[in-house]
């Protein structure tokens, strides 16, 4: 497997205007987005494992920096940069870094509400100043904890998500 893949599944549901209104807002100058994510963090790995789970559409594709296939970084960063915060290449070309990532991911995979909630005037600055603090400290974050927040009950939700989406005529287990 390559450092950089897409994590897609075919999934298609006539009718579902849920989705297809998501679909349509998706803005080609941004998705796909490719993620880089350090997989040697447990944290990183957990939360782009239920994003992949979730990415059902396809709009997110996923560059593991810590894969001994990585092709490197994308233009105007280093290994440096990626280790210490998130960052995501737009279809563009345009890096982006930080919380904004996380915001672009979570619409792409349909949880536009975390997305927005992120945006609120007492949000948005908290998380903002709290994102780096976290980064800068996720290798100290106890495995069990990691997996009690999201190896448990996140990955069966995010399962359950991607299931829903799914009929037997339109996707393959």
């Amino acid at each position: 497997m390559t450092a950089i893949h897409s994590a897609t599944q075919a999934v298609s549901s006539p009718g579902n205007t849920r989705y297809d209104s998501l679909k349509a807002s998706m803005d080609p100058a941004i998705y796909p987005l490719t993620l880089y994510y350090e997989s040697a963090c447990p944290l990183c790995n957990a939360e782009m494992s239920n994003l992949m789970l979730r990415n059902t559409e396809g709009h997110l594709r996923f560059a593991d920096v810590s894969a001994p296939d990585f092709s490197g970084p994308p233009a105007g960063t280093t290994m440096q940069d990626l280790l210490e915060l998130i960052h995501a290449r737009r279809a563009d070309g345009r890096v982006l870094k930080g919380v904004e990532v996380f915001r672009l991911a979570y619409e792409a995979v349909g949880l536009g509400w975390v997305s927005n909630a992120m945006r609120l005037p007492l949000l948005r600055p908290f998380a903002e100043w709290s994102y780096p603090v976290l980064a800068r400290n996720r290798h100290r974050i106890p495995r069990g904890l990691v997996r009690l927040m999201f190896e448990g009950a996140v990955r069966r939700a995010a399962e359950r998500s991607a299931a829903a989406r799914c009929d037997s005529a339109s996707c393959s287990r």
